[in-house]
C-alpha cells in the first residue's frame, strides 16, 4: 500500500518552517494518541502515520532525501547494511571542499561574525614615545538600520527558499554517492528576499566610511597593535561585528634612532673639544641637556644618559639615551690654521710623550703581523 505524502499527513505546505512542522505534529499527536482513542485501530494507524511523517520532516537529511525521492529516498538509507547518513559524514568534508557545499544541516541565514579589519597607522617618534589620540577613517561594512540587517524592505520579510527549504544546500545523488551543493536559487542563504531593502539592496549591510578616535598609549613601537573590539565589519544576518586592529609604524627620525626603549644619536664635537675636554649640549625628547666631555676623548666613544630614552608601554621602565661623539676633521683651513696645525704635528712627533695611543697600537699590531709572516 502506497504511503501518503508526509506534508499531506501533517496538513502543512512544502515550505513550512520547522516551527510549523512541530506545531502540526503536536496537534495531530494529541488528537490520535492511543491513550485518548480508546483502542481504535484506525486512529492508531493514523497516529503512526503522523509520527513517521514528523520523524522524516523534522530531520534535515531525511527531509532533503524525501523532497527529492519521496519515501524511497528515505527507505534506501537503511538497506543492505549501508547507512547513507554515515557515508555522507565520512566523505562530506571532501566533497564539500570540491563542490562548495558542506555537511548535513546546510547553511541558511545563520548569524555570522563580521570580518576583522586592520588599519596601518604611521606615527612620528615623538607621538609614539609620548602617546597621542588620533582621528582615523575606516571604510567598513555596517548594519543597515533601515531593515535592521534583514535585507528585506521594512514591513516585509524574507521567505524560505522553495528549492532547499531553508537549508542553503541541495543534495545531488549518483548511485551510492550523495554530494551537497550550494542551493542555486538562494545561493546558500536559505531564504529569498522578494522585496529587498532600498538602502542595502538586500544585503543587510552597506559600506560606509566610519570616523573614530584612537588613543595611542605612550611607548608603542613599530609592530605593536591595538585591538578595538567590535569595531570591524558588521556581521551577516545580524551577527556580531569583527574587531579592528590598529597596526603601528613609527617613522624614521632625523636625530634619534630607536632600539627598543633606548635612543641613539651621534653628536659631533671639534678636535679641540675632544682633546682638551668641554661641556656640550645634546638633544633629548624632553629638550637640551648638558653632557661633559672629558679630555682626550676619542671619536666613537658612547656616553650613556640614564632615563633619557623611551618609557616602555609594557613594563613602564624608561630606557637610556646613548650619545656617540664623532670628532670632526677641520675643513676649509686658512693658511695660518694650516701653519699652526703643521707646527702642532711637529711638536707631537718630536715629543717623547705618546700622543696617539690608537695609531701607536695599530702600528705595533701591523709590525707583529708581518714579523709572523716572515718567520
Amino acid at each position: 500500500m502506497a504511503k501518503r505524502d508526509c506534508y499531506e499527513v501533517l496538513g502543512i505546505s512544502r515550505d513550512a518552517t520547522e516551527k510549523e512542522v512541530k506545531k502540526a505534529y503536536k496537534r495531530l499527536a494529541m488528537k490520535y494518541h492511543p491513550d485518548r482513542t480508546s483502542g481504535n485501530d484506525e486512529l492508531e494507524v493514523k497516529f503512526k502515520e503522523v509520527k513517521e511523517a514528523y520523524e522524516i520532516l523534522n530531520d534535515s537529511q531525511k527531509k532533503a532525501a524525501y523532497d527529492q525521492y519521496g519515501h524511497d529516498g528515505v527507505n534506501q538509507q537503511g538497506r543492505g547494511g549501508f547507512d547513507n547518513s554515515d557515508f555522507g559524514d565520512q566523505f562530506g568534508d571532501i566533497f564539500g571542499d570540491i563542490f562548495g557545499g558542506g555537511r548535513r544541516g546546510g547553511g541558511g541565514q545563520r548569524p555570522q561574525q563580521g570580518s576583522d579589519l586592520r588599519y596601518n597607522m604611521e606615527l612620528t617618534l615623538e607621538e609614539a614615545v609620548k602617546g597621542i589620540s588620533k582621528e582615523i577613517q575606516i571604510p567598513t561594512q555596517v548594519h543597515c538600520e533601515q531593515c535592521n540587517g534583514s535585507g528585506a524592505k521594512k514591513g516585509t520579510e524574507a521567505k524560505t527558499c522553495g528549492t532547499c527549504y531553508g537549508q542553503g544546500q541541495v543534495q545531488m545523488r549518483q548511485g551510492f554517492f550523495a554530494v551537497n551543493q550550494t542551493c542555486p536559487t538562494c545561493r546558500g542563504q536559505g531564504k529569498i528576499i522578494s522585496d529587498p531593502c532600498h538602502k542595502c539592496h538586500g544585503h543587510g549591510r552597506y559600506e560606509r566610511s566610519k570616523s573614530m578616535s584612537v588613543k595611542i598609549p605612550a611607548g608603542v613601537d613599530t609592530g605593536d597593535r591595538i585591538r578595538l573590539s567590535g569595531e570591524g565589519e558588521a556581521g551577516e544576518h545580524g551577527g556580531p561585528a569583527g574587531d579592528l586592529y590598529v597596526q603601528m609604524n613609527v617613522l624614521p627620525h632625523h636625530v634619534f634612532e630607536r632600539d627598543g626603549n633606548n635612543l641613539h644619536c651621534e653628536v659631533p664635537i671639534s678636535f679641540t673639544e675632544a682633546a682638551l675636554g668641554s661641556e656640550i649640549e645634546v638633544p633629548t625628547l624632553d629638550g637640551r641637556v648638558k653632557l661633559k666631555i672629558p679630555a682626550e676623548t676619542q671619536t666613537g666613544r658612547v656616553f650613556r644618559m640614564r632615563n633619557k630614552g623611551v618609557k616602555s608601554v609594557r613594563s613602564h621602565a624608561t630606557g637610556d639615551l646613548m650619545c656617540k661623539v664623532m670628532v670632526e676633521t677641520p675643513v676649509k683651513l686658512s693658511s695660518k690654521q694650516r701653519d699652526l696645525l703643521k707646527e702642532f704635528e711637529t711638536l707631537c712627533s718630536s715629543s717623547s710623550t705618546k700622543h696617539k695611543p690608537k695609531s701607536e697600537g695599530f702600528l705595533t699590531s701591523i709590525k707583529t703581523f708581518f714579523d709572523d709572516l716572515s718567520s
